[in-house]
This record gives structure tokens, sequence and C-alpha cells, in this order.
């Protein structure tokens, strides 16, 4: 296997059933560190101008709308609203969406794990993609059940990676023109890098 990063050229961002019932389930993380974790992800996504797809599965139930921090980071991401299908693949209008976006490395992360993150990820797998699942920008409701889904993934041929990952390669190089904005996301959302982060300023002005 050879190395080829993830670029804001080649990869696109599939954030599934990111909904506020389901968010309600998920225990792999606190619900302070899942949103920090999905907001992180999706401001990557506006940073580098990332094509988007955000989908749900029953909005109109218990499963609930969006996240809203998804939608307000991502407000030109495309919408699929899907009706039933608990894989986003088996619905026609979201993989037309997948392969209109025309990038070879697709950022899935979702709710749940185990179920609409692996099952996208596996659809994805057999249409060709280089699929990274983004595990802790998703969730589910217990670890073992994680840890078979992340497995389940690998056997496949997927690569799980976290947003921190995905952004350091997207920059690539602290003085691109985009550093800036990338190292103050890093402090927004790692402490210790925001402890860096200010430091680092208040060296400059010193």
């Amino acid at each position: 296997m050879s190395y080829d990063r993830i670029t804001a050229d080649n990869a696109a961002l599939l954030m599934i059933d990111h909904q506020t019932g389901l968010a309600n389930g998920v225990q792999t993380m606190t619900p302070p560190e899942f949103f920090n974790n999905v907001k992180a992800l999706a401001t990557l996504g506006k940073i580098y101008k990332l094509p988007a797809i955000v989908s749900t599965s029953a909005a109109d139930g218990p499963n609930g709308p969006v996240m809203p921090i998804v939608l307000s980071l991502l407000p030109e991401a495309v919408k699929i609203h899907r009706p039933g299908e608990v894989n986003a693949f088996r619905n026609a209008e979201f993989a037309a969406a997948v392969r209109k976006l025309n990038r070879k490395k697709l950022l899935i992360a979702g709710i749940s794990t185990e179920v609409c993150v692996a099952f996208a990820v596996l659809s994805a797998l057999k249409e060709g993609y280089e699929v990274y699942a983004v595990i802790d920008a998703s969730g589910t409701w217990d670890k073992r059940v994680e840890d078979a889904a992340i497995y389940r993934m690998v056997q496949a041929g997927a690569i799980p990676i976290t947003w921190c990952a995905v952004g350091a390669e997207l920059m690539d190089d602290w003085r691109s023109p985009m550093g800036e904005a990338h190292g103050q996301l890093m402090g927004d959302h790692l402490p210790f890098a925001g402890n860096l982060y200010a430091s680092f300023n208040a060296a400059k002005g010193a």
C-alpha cells in the first residue's frame, strides 16, 4: 500500500445520522467530548472547503433532526433525508450524490459506529473508494460494540482515523495558508493545543 495523503482536492466528508435523538445514545465518550469532536470535524470541512454530504434517517421520528452545529458549519453540504434505509448507500439519492462529488477518498463519521457508519463504509469500499472512518466523531452505546465495528471495517480495508489526524493531513504544513485557522481550531478543541497556541502568540507579542 502506498501512502497518498488526504487533501482538500481528493477528499469528501460524509456525516451520517448525527441526529439529536441518536446522539443521546452515544456512550463511548461523554456528551461534551462527542459534541467537541463532531464540531471539530465539521469545522475542518469548513476550513478546507471539503465537499460534504449530511444525511439523516427518519428525521421526523425519534432519531431527531441533524445536530444544529453540523448544519451551521456546513451550510452548503448536500442534505439527504432518508425515509428508512439504515445503510445510507441503499438510498439512491445518497449514492448518486456521493458519486457526483467525484472524490476518491471518503471521510465517514456518524451514529452509530457499528451500523450507520460501518454499513456505509463497507458499501463505499465495495464501490472502490478509499475510506476513512473518523472514529472519534462517531459513537455508539458500548465500547465493545465499537471495537467490533472497527475490526470489521479494518478487515474490509477501511482506515480508522481521528479528526486531529484528518486535519494534520489536510494542512500538511503549518506555513500553509490554512495554518492560522487550523491553529485556532486546535486551540478551540484540544486544551493542551490551546495552551501552546496562547504561549506562541504571547511570545510573538513579547
